[in-house]
């Protein structure tokens, strides 16, 4: 089968929103050349040691790279990706230098190309994703995400999601009710059951992430908690439903939604947002205040940004 790579020279803010609108747009498999890999002190930082070659890498800037079947419908859905992207600058996003290729590979050259930038990584002190076909032994307090990046939305590395991850891993105690808004791959649900929830609600939007989702839940082996499904943010949820909400999402969606969080949060309940750029932390921070969540920690990673706040109890 042919695949069109579709490729695109754009900025290290831009790189999640870009690939939303990959994935939405039908992509199969993204690739991230984010050249801060080269110097990020991995080792030291999360306990997982691999090479990288900067000649993998463009001198600044990040490329994204997305694969499409080639088919009678190509052209359009590369023209409406386009406009897509373009349309991000509404939002402030700043998009580089926004130059886009598209070329033709085989699905054999797809299939073994993008695995040379998936390798192990410790991303929490208890927790490694791993690739599905990497060989790997974890210590006897280490906890493993297998993720099938063929069919996932991104690979569980990037800054928002390990920044979640860390969120997660502070905040989850036994027992906890959780939603993942907007889950994507599944990582930030399957990290919740890893640790001690005892249900976890998966909603996106997209029923391609919710295919993805299904298939990374059900190689983590963790059907049996982790329910997975078709939703548009917290549409229809109940209040007082969760002990924990997760949303890495854009900051735009996290300002819009402040107050249904607040609402499906018991008392002294858990918000954790990611997907912040830092120029929109303060909007983030005061929309969640402005519901009446309590900022509890903020964290940053590159250029990127989570919070942890917490729904007051009344009786405090």
């Amino acid at each position: 089968m042919k695949w069109a790579e579709f490729s695109i020279h754009t900025t290290q803010a831009a790189v999640e929103p870009v690939c939303h609108i990959l994935h939405q747009s039908g992509a199969s498999g993204v690739v991230i050349e984010d050249p801060s890999d080269l110097v990020k002190e991995w080792s030291k930082e999360f306990g997982t040691v691999y090479e990288l070659s900067p000649d993998d890498y463009p001198e600044e800037g990040v490329i994204v790279k997305a694969y499409f079947p080639v088919n009678s419908f190509l052209n359009e859905t590369i023209e409406e990706t386009k406009g897509e992207i373009n349309g991000l600058t509404a939002h402030h996003i700043d998009l580089g230098r926004n130059q886009v290729s598209v070329s033709e590979v085989d699905e054999e050259d797809w299939a073994t190309a993008w695995k040379k930038y998936y390798h192990p990584i410790k991303v929490s002190n208890r927790l490694t994703i791993i690739p599905t076909w990497e060989e790997y032994t974890p210590n006897e307090e280490e906890m493993i995400i297998e993720l099938d990046p063929g069919m996932a939305f991104g690979t569980g590395t990037h800054p928002t999601t390990i920044l979640s991850i860390q969120a997660l891993e502070k905040s989850i105690k036994s027992e906890d009710r959780v939603l993942d808004v907007g889950t994507g791959s599944g990582v930030l649900a399957i990290a919740a059951a890893k640790l001690g929830a005892s249900s976890v609600d998966a909603f996106d939007l997209d029923d391609v992430a919710v295919t993805s989702a299904i298939g990374n839940v059900e190689l983590n082996q963790s059907v049996s908690i982790i329910n997975v499904r078709q939703n548009d943010l917290v549409q229809g949820v109940q209040a007082d439903s969760y002990q924990v909400v997760v949303a890495n999402i854009l900051a735009e969606v996290i300002t819009s939604f402040a107050h249904d969080v607040y609402r499906i949060l018991q008392q002294g309940g858990t918000y954790i947002t990611s997907g912040i750029i830092k120029r929109k932390k303060q909007d983030v921070k005061d929309a969640l205040t402005e519901a009446g969540f309590v900022l509890k920690e903020v964290t940053e990673m590159d250029d990127w940004v989570a919070i942890i706040a917490e729904k007051p109890r009344y009786d405090a």
